[in-house]
């Protein structure tokens, strides 16, 4: 008795090859566990946290290269002051380049419309730690920078470079500019500040544009260069947006709930699709023109194709008065502008073995 083979049919493949992905995405499974849940950092998986150490790896590896390159050129040049002294000006010309590294990166995060993001398997929302993280470093890195050179000028009576403008090579004072706005931006970031005065957190993180500029003009456009292409897609980004949030959506209903929560419904076209825990960035020009505020998207476009839905909860002064606005029986219309929504094409909540 003879046995015949059937051939190997198109569905049979594509089951094999759905066999072989979903393999390959079991296989990261634990490396997309959490490893760290409470601390500064927030909720780190194990590949974060490997990839983190790497990172910090490669910015000690240049700072030592580095600095040991510096420490030999010392050794072979002749000295205008003391050897501790000449050691504290290379370790401080060193350490910004070593920022500037993480500066590099310091813009990719935030940008909501990349493709870029997706590709990597993130989403705007979920990048933004990365943002935060190389913010912190970089300025740590700029901070450092700065007490080491007015160190090196005290040391050195050479004071007066604090208020030195050249017109060629570093500029002093556009340095010194660059990090009083990036202290500035920085202390607002603390999470106490940032919970409890938010408004002063987002207005002082628009300085971003001054400290771009002073920051060119200090280190130069060949310096500058190695963060421009992350500059100049978060400007792109940010254009696209703000055409975007020029237009105002109509507001369908909104609904004051028994919980002092806000439910507002917007009209949307019906073959705009989005995923239930979007984000959308919301603007009512009636209680600020100028404050934006995430929230999560309830609505499901599949069962409302021609709406979307948030809830807002009556928390904080700009919710508190949305709902005095929307309470007041005067009230005729309310024009809303919307930015988004942002997030995944599809939710898929990771299972975690404990």
């Amino acid at each position: 008795m003879t046995t015949v083979r059937r051939p190997r049919t198109a569905h049979r493949r594509v089951d094999r090859l759905s066999f072989n992905t979903q393999r390959k995405a079991s296989q990261l499974d634990p490396w997309r566990r959490p490893v760290l849940v409470k601390g500064p950092l927030g909720v780190v998986s194990a590949i974060e946290l490997a990839f983190s150490l790497m990172f910090i790896a490669l910015l000690i590896w240049s700072f030592a290269v580095y600095v040991d390159n510096g420490f030999k050129k010392l050794h072979s040049n002749k000295q205008h002051h003391e050897m501790w002294k000449m050691k504290l000006e290379v370790v401080s010309i060193w350490l910004p380049l070593v920022g500037n590294i993480c500066f590099a990166f310091l813009f990719f995060p935030v940008t909501r419309l990349s493709s870029l993001l997706p590709l990597v398997g993130l989403t705007s929302e979920g990048s933004m730690k990365y943002h935060v993280w190389l913010g912190h470093l970089s300025l740590a890195f700029y901070a450092a920078h700065s007490i080491g050179f007015v160190v090196f000028w005290a040391v050195t009576n050479d004071v007066v470079e604090l208020i030195t403008w050249a017109n060629t090579g570093v500029s002093n004072v556009a340095g010194e500019l660059t990090m009083i706005i990036g202290l500035i931006m920085w202390v607002t970031t603390i999470p106490r500040i940032r919970r409890k005065a938010f408004e002063v957190f987002f207005y002082t993180h628009q300085l971003y544009f001054l400290f771009l500029f002073f920051y060119l003009l200090h280190v130069g456009i060949n310096h500058f260069n190695l963060t421009l292409p992350g500059v100049y897609l978060f400007m792109i980004d940010r254009y696209l947006r703000f055409l975007q949030s020029r237009q105002n959506v109509r507001l369908l209903s909104a609904r004051l709930l028994p919980c002092e929560a806000i439910e507002l419904n917007f009209s949307k076209s019906r073959g705009f699709n989005h995923s239930t825990m979007s984000t959308i960035f919301v603007n009512v020009p009636g209680v600020s023109k100028l404050q934006w505020h995430p929230y999560t998207v309830t609505s499901n476009s599949n069962l409302e194709p021609e709406c979307l839905s948030i809830v807002i909860k009556n928390e904080g002064s700009w919710t508190q008065k949305l709902y005095r606005t929307l309470s007041s029986p005067s009230l005729d219309r309310l024009a809303v502008s919307v930015e988004g929504p942002y997030g995944p094409s599809s939710v898929s909540f990771p299972r975690h073995a404990f």
